[in-house]
């Protein structure tokens, strides 16, 4: 029986990070953290956003490889919730 490639156990996964650094916010704003252990978990979230940038650019750049081998080489840019925010503006404004 095969087993499956282990990843080196120093890189957490993407998720993972993610759900420490959601907890991590959660902790810091209810606000009743000591300024030395929220200066800690503050410095913990920020290597935490850095690990989740890497990943997704890591996976951003993997979609245009495949892409590229594709040979579907336009990349659109994704309409986020910045475009969401706008609609929400306009909705607002004429209230």
């Amino acid at each position: 029986m095969k087993s499956k490639p282990q990843r080196d156990n120093k890189i957490p996964d993407f998720e993972q990070s993610l759900l420490e650094l959601e907890s991590l916010v959660a902790k810091l704003e209810q606000g009743d953290v000591p300024l030395e252990e929220a200066l800690k978990t503050f410095e913990r979230g920020v290597a935490l956003t850095r690990q989740c940038q890497t990943a997704l650019r890591t996976a951003q750049q993997k979609v245009e490889v495949l892409l590229a081998r594709n040979g579907d080489e336009t990349i659109e840019p994704f309409a986020g919730d910045d475009d969401e925010d706008e609609d929400d503006a306009d909705d607002t404004a004429g209230r």
